[in-house]
């Protein structure tokens, strides 16, 4: 059996590409007025990014391990790679590889140092080795191939919601009380979320977004996903941007954030996601 792939809901993986990949994944979790909610599974309200004291967690411990080793059971013993959220964004991965530890090497963690559909796009690459018949050492290799790959930009509208958050330096000096502030952030090597750029209105950091996605696909080929918190307006006119400017993507989409992402950097946001195809 093909080794089995799992990832969790940060990813923004749509249901049926999860189906088709056999891409399986584990909730992250929402907090609000003493509930527990789990993304992707449990209802969270549309709002959840403007709600006061809304705080969210990685997945749980006793939940990676149950996916584990339904999904090392399945492979039928060919093991288990798991790609999650970026360690420096969540708690997931460090308790991802605590979990890992009850199955020894058959269980495989990777850091995406990434968000999102960045996610998403190195989980994909992995489960696509596995589809091919690549062992376990090939599906892990195929994951971190694939993230060197991967970029992630974003633009907030407001600053509230990274200032709670504690994704980002509350030191840092352009997040100040600069309420005009409308940050270009990005991902960096290590998946820490730091400035790219100060801009100071949404249209100039909405085309400075397209600027240097277009700088770092270049000429390649790549694909692309336009993600916003309860911005679909903006998002559609990022994803035209970028069609006009890069024709030779392999593929475009407009996703939501998710209510996790969502939490820390507020309505309005929008970001988008790179995944450069192999040279």
């Amino acid at each position: 059996m093909p080794v089995v792939v799992v990832s969790d809901s940060s990813s923004r993986l749509p249901l049926d590409e999860r189906k088709r990949r056999d891409i399986r994944e584990v909730p992250l979790h929402v907090l609000i007025d003493g509930t527990d909610l789990r993304d992707g599974i449990d209802e969270i309200p549309f709002d959840i990014h403007d709600r006061p004291k809304v705080t969210t967690a990685g997945a749980s411990p006793a939940e990676l391990v149950d996916t584990y080793r339904q999904a090392l059971a399945d492979s039928k013993g060919d093991g288990v790679v798991a790609v999650h959220l970026s360690a420096a964004l969540s708690s997931t991965y460090s308790a991802a590889a605590t979990a890992a530890r009850e199955f020894g090497a058959s269980v495989r963690v990777v850091n995406s140092r990434s968000a999102a559909m960045g996610v998403g796009f190195i989980a994909t690459a992995a489960a696509e080795c596995a589809a091919a018949g690549g062992d376990i050492d090939a599906v892990e290799a195929a994951a971190r191939s694939a993230r060197t790959r991967s970029h992630v930009f974003l633009v907030v509208h407001r600053l509230d919601n990274l200032r709670r958050s504690g994704r980002i330096r509350t030191t840092a000096s352009w997040l100040g009380t600069a309420l005009s502030l409308k940050p270009l952030l990005c991902l960096d090597v290590d998946g820490r979320l730091v400035l790219d750029q100060r801009i100071r209105t949404v249209s100039k950091a909405h085309a400075a977004l397209v600027e240097r996605v277009a700088e770092v696909v270049g000429e390649r080929a790549a694909d692309v996903v336009v993600h916003h918190v309860d911005n679909h307006d903006a998002a559609d006119q990022l994803g035209a941007a970028l069609t006009q400017r890069l024709p030779q993507l392999s593929s475009l989409t407009v996703a939501d954030m998710g209510p996790v992402l969502s939490v820390h950097v507020g309505g309005g946001a929008v970001g988008v996601a790179v995944q450069l195809a192999p040279e």
